[in-house]
């Protein structure tokens, strides 16, 4: 049976640049479509926060209008978060975890990655063990934002040179946040190193570079988790 990492967010508030804090969390469609997907693959799904701590949901993104105006699937979103409580109010610590464990390790998005695992040196050591052993790393949205906790013996980040997507300027933009952030995803991850590809704004866009694959945006997770899926069938 193929083992996953689902490592989610602790955050529930992001610092912006003048120093006040924007709730936020984990995005829902992007646990949701994904932690389905890989459930519903039959793979052995381990859900880990930093500190083990029950992970808290964007409530923006439980919203009608973020959801394209559609009461229908937000129903649907807060149901699966309903039937899988008790796996969010007890997950694994991710201090606990070791590479060797799992056979791929996945991070949903929302602003919190941001947060806590954009700067997490027990993830930043954890993704690099996955990518040096060659398993599949993969996040959505904001949570490639984690991939640059990883830091190498001599400074460098084991991502530079990787094509890698996920949040864009324009979708921030767009979203109303880019002038209150403290940084821009897509900016750090092209400062670092990486070949950054975009798709139409808010459209679905997945990218795989070797044993990485990231998507860009919301709409991306279903297509990235059922990727991830095929990729280990």
């Amino acid at each position: 049976m193929t083992t996953l990492l689902f490592v989610v967010t602790g955050a529930d508030h992001w610092t912006l640049k003048d120093g006040s804090t924007h709730p936020t969390g984990y995005w829902a469609e992007e646990l949701v479509a994904s932690h389905r997907t890989f459930v519903e693959a039959g793979w052995d799904v381990v859900v880990a926060t930093p500190g083990g701590v029950r992970p808290t949901v964007d409530q923006g993104s439980l919203a009608v209008d973020a959801n394209g105006g559609d009461e229908n699937k937000v129903a649907e979103l807060k149901q699966y978060l309903d039937d899988i409580d008790d796996v969010l109010a007890a997950p694994a610590k991710l201090e606990d975890q070791t590479a060797s464990s799992f056979d791929v390790v996945f991070v949903p998005g929302g602003h919190g990655p941001m947060e806590d695992l954009a700067v997490s040196p027990v993830f930043g050591s954890l993704v690099t063990e996955f990518l040096d052993s060659g398993k599949v790393v993969s996040a959505v949205c904001h949570a490639p934002a984690a991939l640059l906790a990883a830091t190498r013996d001599d400074g460098s980040w084991p991502f530079a040179g990787y094509e890698l997507t996920g949040f864009t300027n324009t979708e921030e933009e767009q979203a109303g946040l880019a002038d209150k952030a403290p940084w821009l995803l897509e900016t750090r991850l092209r400062e670092g190193g990486a070949s950054f590809s975009s798709g139409e704004a808010w459209s679905p866009h997945v990218v795989v570079d070797r044993t990485v694959y990231t998507g860009q945006n919301p709409a991306s997770t279903a297509p990235l988790a059922e990727r991830v899926v095929a990729a280990l069938s």
